[in-house]
C-alpha cells in the first residue's frame, strides 16, 4: 500500500494499525490496584510521563531499546507480543494509554494529561508526516478539516476530554496540563512521585528530570520512536520498513497558532464551544489548565 496520499486513503490505512485482537485484551485487562495509566489523547505528553514514571520508579534506568519496551501501550501490547500481566523491571508498573476514560479497565491508577487542542493537532500532523503519510500530500489545514475532524468515538480530541472529564475528581485520578509539566519540570516530577507514594531522594527526583527534559531526549532520539511498534506493525499496515516519525521535538508546536489557518482556528475554537464549554463550563481551554493548576494547589 504505501504511504497514504489522501485523507481517505490515511483512514483506511490506520485501520490496521493495531489488530482487534489487541484492543480486546487491552479492555480486558484487569490491573493491580497499585498499577498506574498514563492517559492522554495523541501527541499530549504521554511519552514525556512514561520517561517520568520510570526514571522515577528505577532511579534513572535507560537500559531499554524503546519507551514502550519498559512501560507498555496497553491496547497494542498483544501486536508487540507483550504481556502486561507480567512483572516490569520496577515498581508501580506502568502503561501507556489512548483509551478513553469509559474505556479505561476499571482498577489501579492514571494520570491523565491534557493538551492544549491546537498544539496537539500540530504535533499530530508532524507525527503523522513521513510515517504514514507523504509529506508533500496534504497540508495541515486537509489533515484537521479532512482526517482529524472525521475521527469517531475517543479518537476525537474533544470526546477523549470529556470521556475523561467525570474522573477529574477521583482521588485515583491525577490530572495534568502537558504545558505546565513543560513549563516546570521538576514541580510536575516532583507532583508525579507523590501520587504514585513513591519515596523519591532528591538525587532520584534530579535524575527523573534531567532524563525527561528536552536536551537529554534529543541526545537518544530513537529510543523515543516506536521502535517496537514499527518493527512489529509497518509491514502489517503495507508501510516501508523504514517509516518512521519522531516524537522529540521543539519549537515547531510552541506557538502553533502561526501554523493554522483561520479556518482551523475558527473549527476548533466552535467544537470547543459546541462540546466541551457545556459539560464542563470552562470557556476555554486556558480556562480548563487554571483550573487544573488550582486543584493541584489543594
Amino acid at each position: 500500500m504505501g504511504l497514504a496520499r489522501s485523507p481517505k486513503a490515511l483512514t483506511r490505512l490506520m485501520r490496521k494499525f493495531a489488530t482487534p485482537e489487541s484492543f480486546s485484551r487491552a479492555f480486558a485487562f484487569e490491573p493491580r490496584p497499585s498499577d498506574v495509566f498514563l492517559a492522554t489523547f495523541p501527541k499530549a505528553g504521554t511519552t514525556l510521563v512514561q520517561q517520568i514514571v520510570h526514571g522515577l520508579r528505577t532511579r534513572g534506568d535507560m537500559d531499554f531499546r524503546d519507551i514502550s519496551e519498559v512501560v507498555p501501550w496497553i491496547e497494542v501490547a498483544f501486536d508487540l507480543s507483550q504481556d502486561p500481566t507480567a512483572e516490569q523491571r520496577a515498581n508501580p508498573r506502568a502503561f501507556k494509554t489512548h483509551l478513553g476514560g469509559d474505556d479505561l479497565p476499571r482498577g489501579g491508577r492514571s494520570i491523565y494529561i491534557v493538551r492544549e487542542p491546537e498544539a496537539s493537532l500540530v504535533s499530530f500532523y508532524h507525527f503523522f508526516s513521513g510515517w504514514f503519510f507523504e509529506p508533500d500530500a496534504m497540508d495541515l489545514e486537509t489533515f484537521a478539516l479532512e482526517y482529524v475532524l472525521e475521527r469517531e468515538g475517543n479518537a476525537d480530541y474533544w470526546t477523549h476530554l470529556l470521556s475523561w472529564w467525570p474522573l477529574w475528581s477521583d482521588a485515583s485520578v491525577l490530572p495534568l496540563c502537558y504545558e505546565d509539566i513543560v513549563e516546570d519540570l521538576p514541580a510536575a516530577v516532583r507532583q508525579i512521585a507523590g501520587f504514585l507514594d513513591l519515596d523519591a531522594s532528591e538525587v532520584t527526583l534530579e535524575v527523573a528530570t534531567k532524563q525527561a527534559g528536552i536536551d537529554f531526549m534529543k541526545r537518544s532520539p530513537t529510543l523515543w520512536e516506536d521502535v517496537l511498534l514499527r518493527e512489529a506493525r509497518n509491514e502489517a499496515m503495507g508501510l516501508p520498513a523504514d517509516a518512521s516519525s519522531t516524537k522529540v521535538r521543539e519549537g515547531a508546536t510552541k506557538q502553533p497558532a502561526s501554523a493554522l489557518t483561520d479556518r482551523v482556528r475558527e473549527t476548533w475554537a466552535e467544537r470547543w464551544a459546541s462540546r466541551v464549554e457545556p459539560a464542563t463550563g470552562f470557556r476555554d481551554y486556558r480556562a480548563l489548565r487554571k483550573a487544573i493548576r488550582e486543584a493541584a494547589k489543594r
